[in-house]
């Protein structure tokens, strides 16, 4: 097990979260050999690439092997792992700081914002059909059009 250095390593309560998220090890299901690496040093690798923007050869001597490293992230990908554990971290993050478990989204532009304050919505409709209508009487009556 390697020391604890980087400030991207993961704390014992992200890492108590985080592999609640893991998928059982293959030997644990019958389908290979026992893991070489422990999973909270692949973890820790992962995090320390994204967070350092190296190159995954360049990943330093003290973790495993670059290739273990990708393989594991390459292959949690793919599988779903990886978007599963964001959004159940996402999810738990919001709860604890008092948010809804989803996020909502709402567009709105300025010309919205203008309508609506100045004009009601009858008079809207009617308005944005008008300028539809102005719009394709002029450019039929262009040449070339």
């Amino acid at each position: 097990m390697r020391r604890r250095r980087y400030p991207s390593d993961t704390t014992d309560a992200e890492w108590d979260l985080i592999e609640a998220l893991l998928p059982p090890p293959a030997c644990e299901i019958g389908r290979g050999r026992p893991e070489k690496h422990p999973r909270r040093e692949i973890i820790d690798g992962i995090r320390y690439l994204v967070d350092n923007g190296i190159k995954w050869r360049a990943m330093p001597a003290d973790f495993p092997p670059w290739r273990t490293i990708y393989g594991f992230a390459r292959r949690w990908a793919a599988d779903g792992i990886v978007s599963l554990m964001r959004d159940q971290l996402r999810r738990a993050v919001r709860i604890g700081s008092g948010k809804t478990p989803q996020a909502g989204a709402v567009i709105v532009d300025s010309r919205s914002v203008k309508a609506s304050e100045t004009v009601g919505r009858k008079a809207a409709a009617t308005t944005r059909r008008n300028r539809s209508t102005a719009a394709n009487a002029i450019s039929r009556s262009t040449p070339g059009a």
